[in-house]
């Protein structure tokens, strides 16, 4: 049997902090499969940018990533029956609790481990985050006052 790993995400602006948390997810099995979050499913934060088809499109362009789809309109959970991994890598700054997932997990019958992706260190000048690229793009393009910013647009965001 293949061991896989699952990953997931919003992915809304790609950006190295997402290359490396999907490496080393990668790195700890066989496949890597990736869920997308729906953007109607996004409630932590502000909904993404990109719509769904495009974010999982790019995600599935990556070296590392063996399948890229959408997440279940409903259930989280739906596609990781279906995908069956030995390990979900939750990303170093997402908000889910890992021991909240474990025992949803053992509730359905699935038997796979919940660990968390390190970071990865910034350089100089890197933007690891959407909400920090999103802002410097703000910045850069002259819409830094608030006023000038569309009403759809955060004034924060954090890490997908």
């Amino acid at each position: 049997m293949t061991d896989r790993a699952v990953a997931q995400g919003t992915f809304d602006i790609l950006h190295p902090g997402h290359v490396h948390y999907l490496r080393e997810a990668a790195d700890m099995a066989d496949e890597l499969h990736v869920i997308v979050a729906r953007g109607e499913n996004v409630t932590h934060k502000t909904p993404p940018v990109i719509p769904d088809r495009q974010r999982v499109e790019m995600v599935g362009a990556l070296g590392a990533v063996d399948e890229a789809r959408l997440g279940h309109p409903d259930d989280y959970f739906v596609p990781i029956a279906d995908i069956d991994p030995s390990v979900i890598v939750l990303g170093h700054d997402q908000h889910h609790d890992e021991d909240a997932i474990a025992a949803a997990l053992a509730d359905r019958g699935l038997d796979c481990e919940v660990v968390r992706a390190s970071g990865r260190e910034a350089g100089e000048e890197e933007l690891l985050s959407t909400g920090v690229i999103i802002e410097r793009v703000l910045q850069e393009r002259g819409h830094a006052d608030s006023g000038d910013r569309p009403a759809s647009q955060p004034t924060e965001r954090g890490d997908d």
